[in-house]
């Protein structure tokens, strides 16, 4: 007999073999994916509704929240979509009463807390944090705890949580499973670690050797090694965070009918496996890993609060400050 599981895995493929609900009109997409993954995914949303008249807009998500704040303030939105990089922001929307709740069979497949349970908002992927090094380091790290040793003193490099929504989400994620807490940071801290700049800094300091750990996002040392940096990717045991590029329906929409298809679309096998394609980890659990990566059963997303992360990220980021000194 089929398990619960199973049986919605069934249906979802069945209704994914369905005609899709014709759609139409004009659609306006806000979003922080690169351009290339923007220009992709918005060609393979047009190919499935070619009666869509779809654009986009891309930018780093403080940007674009920006431009969309002052069209919101001036009484003229022009985003139909959001599909930016963490669900942090996606929750100060859904507070500030912005987004469309949307109720969807498309979300069947998926573990619980992959989307918002109201259906404001939904998880397109996971970019994981975990360990890089290089590969003239004297140690080969497996765990968070690996570089509070000696061989990786001084020698640890992290993206500072106080401009960067995936460091910040990281560092909450760690605080809340690792045993020490905010006592891991102090650790670091204590073990001449650096916080500061992005996740290429990052890339940039461990792949030229000026440094030879850190934390960084996934994909970036993954696609960096395929070309030849000396660098390797490391899920630790304990696990790793993850941040999902939710995309969203804004309350504001003028085409919701349009907007619904393109998270329907995204969340979609197709969608899923065109995630995959563009090199990053699909959230459906069903849908093959892109190459470079380990199976996923070896990858350990640790759990993460999007709301209490939102209501504690000024006292968050205090914290870390105070740590770092910066």
């Amino acid at each position: 007999m089929l398990d619960r599981r199973a049986v919605l895995a069934l249906l979802f493929l069945i209704a994914a073999s369905l005609p899709a609900e014709a759609a139409g009109g004009k659609l306006v997409v806000y979003t922080s994916q690169p351009n290339t993954d923007a220009q992709q995914t918005v060609d393979a949303f047009k190919a499935k509704h070619p009666d869509v008249d779809i654009s986009f807009v891309r930018d780093g998500t403080p940007r674009v929240l920006a431009k969309l704040r002052a069209e919101i303030a001036a009484g003229q939105p022009q985003a139909d979509v959001l599909l930016i990089a963490d669900s942090v922001t996606m929750e100060g929307l859904k507070k500030e009463g912005l987004l469309l709740p949307y109720k969807t069979e498309a979300t069947a497949p998926y573990p619980a807390g992959t989307h918002d349970p109201d259906g404001a908002w939904f998880g397109t992927k996971l970019i994981t944090t975990g360990i890089v090094y290089n590969t003239k380091a004297p140690m080969k790290p497996a765990s968070w705890s690996d570089l509070l040793k000696p061989e990786a003193k001084g020698q640890v490099q992290i993206p500072t949580p106080v401009t960067s929504g995936a460091a910040m989400i990281h560092t909450v994620t760690l605080t809340a499973n690792l045993p020490a807490g905010w006592g891991y940071y102090k650790d670091l801290k204590a073990n001449g670690a650096v916080a500061t700049g992005a996740n290429g800094d990052v890339l940039r300091a461990v792949s030229g050797g000026e440094k030879l750990y850190g934390f960084i996002v996934d994909f970036m040392p993954i696609r960096e090694k395929a070309k030849g940096a000396p660098i390797e990717f490391v899920f630790p045991a304990e696990g790793v965070s993850a941040v999902t590029e939710p995309v969203a329906i804004l309350k504001s929409s003028k085409n919701p009918e349009a907007a619904k298809a393109f998270v329907d679309f995204l969340l979609s096998a197709e969608g899923q496996a065109l995630t995959a394609k563009q090199g990053y980890v699909p959230a459906l659990p069903s849908a093959p890993l892109p190459a470079g990566y380990p199976a996923r059963s070896a990858i350990k997303v640790m759990p993460f609060d999007p709301a209490k992360a939102l209501a504690e990220e000024a006292a968050n980021k205090k914290k870390f400050q105070d740590i770092f000194a910066e």
